[in-house]
């Protein structure tokens, strides 16, 4: 049996990437398959993995103008070419999900979102400010991304979802049923700190959907420190609006990151996220979250057990909700424990017990993998 591992492009390292790592990691034989890759953005695990691109690869100052030629990006993914596979398993946001496969092979989709710039624009729209006349540049091509993604969502064999928010999403628009099925996080890479210091977290790509400015504002007006671990295109506006409390500390390497989690007060979500990764990979260090009352944070934050929540997202319902939190105490070991459910090892298990569900043929399928992933053979057997 041949496989075949999908994800939507590496022009960015995020969550969803992390999660395109772990499926390809199952998979050690199998080639990944996106429309574009940068170099520095593909998987440090996957830098020895064979990878195909599409056309789009060529495309030029793909470096710099990735994001612009968002409307190539379905063609661009349905002419990778996978005809010679028997199980493509594909982790999509966005376009990941259209690829076309032969008759007779099973096509199982690890949904992160419904394409957010598509079905959300208005709200997306706002957030990057784009003013009156690129919204009606920008209009007649979104409609024809809704009419392809939806088309391109009647593909996939099965779909699995990141969270009960993104499965009922998936069926509201694209009515597709999916089953629920967390990703999967390195509970092993974060360790608590013996001591904490006095700052509060961001931990993210800078982009204006994730609401940093909240923080920024919140942290402000109220003298917090306030580290902020990521970049992106917001960088500037919110370098801008940010008081002397606020420190920017661009792309880390990964052991900074371990050690201004492990340490900080608290870390801050104020967006609404479809699952959000970041406040389970700051349990599993012992530090809780400070988070939106909202989407996937429901599933993953136990209120004034690992973390506490806002209501409102404006500045001052954040204030509201630091002051609160800094009147309570934090147990770092119940929070690693509440983490350790959605750890990697648990993933791997349960995607696998469900292609062994659908009726792949697993043990023929993974016949080559056996010395790499041994205990989550036999448990699926």
């Amino acid at each position: 049996m041949k496989i075949a591992v999908v994800h939507d492009y590496f022009t960015q390292s995020g969550g969803a990437e992390r999660v395109a790592e772990e499926i390809a990691c199952i998979f050690p034989s199998a080639p990944v398959f996106a429309a574009v890759t940068l170099p520095e953005r593909i998987p440090s695990r996957l830098k020895d993995r064979k990878f195909f691109t599409s056309w789009m690869q060529r495309l030029p100052f793909m470096r710099q103008l990735h994001r612009l030629y968002f409307a190539f990006y379905p063609l661009g993914v349905e002419s990778l070419d996978l005809k010679d596979y028997d199980l493509i398993v594909s982790s999509s946001s966005g376009y990941g999900k259209g690829v076309h496969i032969r008759p007779g092979a099973v096509h199982v989709c690890y949904c992160h979102t419904p394409m957010r710039w598509a079905w959300e624009y208005g709200n997306y729209s706002a957030r990057e400010r784009h003013g009156q006349f690129i919204q009606a540049l920008l209009k007649p091509a979104i409609s024809m991304l809704r009419w392809w993604d939806f088309r391109a969502a009647q593909r996939p064999t099965y779909f699995l979802a990141n969270s009960e928010n993104v499965a009922e999403k998936i069926r509201a628009i694209y009515r597709r049923d999916a089953v629920v099925l967390h990703p999967p996080i390195d509970i092993h890479r974060f360790r608590p700190a013996d001591e904490h210091e006095d700052y509060y977290l961001i931990l993210a790509r800078l982009v204006s959907y994730k609401r940093i400015d909240l923080a920024v504002e919140a942290c402000t007006k109220l003298g917090r420190k306030l580290l902020v671990i990521g970049e992106g295109p917001d960088r500037k506006r919110l370098e801008e609006m940010a008081g002397p409390t606020i420190k920017f500390l661009g792309r880390l390497p990964d052991a900074d990151v371990e050690r201004y989690a492990s340490r900080c007060r608290a870390l801050i979500f104020p967006g609404e996220e479809d699952f959000g990764m970041a406040p389970l990979e700051i349990a599993s260090a012992g530090r809780p979250t400070i988070a939106y009352r909202a989407g996937g944070a429901l599933e993953t934050i136990v209120e004034g057990v690992t973390g506490v929540f806002f209501d409102t997202q404006d500045a001052a319902s954040v204030m509201d909700a630091i002051v609160h939190f800094e009147e309570l105490n934090w147990d770092s070991e119940v929070l690693r424990k509440h983490a350790s459910k959605f750890g990697v090892e648990a993933f791997q298990e349960e995607l696998l017990r469900f292609l062994a569900q659908v009726g792949m043929p697993y043990e023929q399928s993974r016949a080559n993998e056996t010395t790499a992933m041994p205990q989550l053979t036999r448990a699926v057997s």
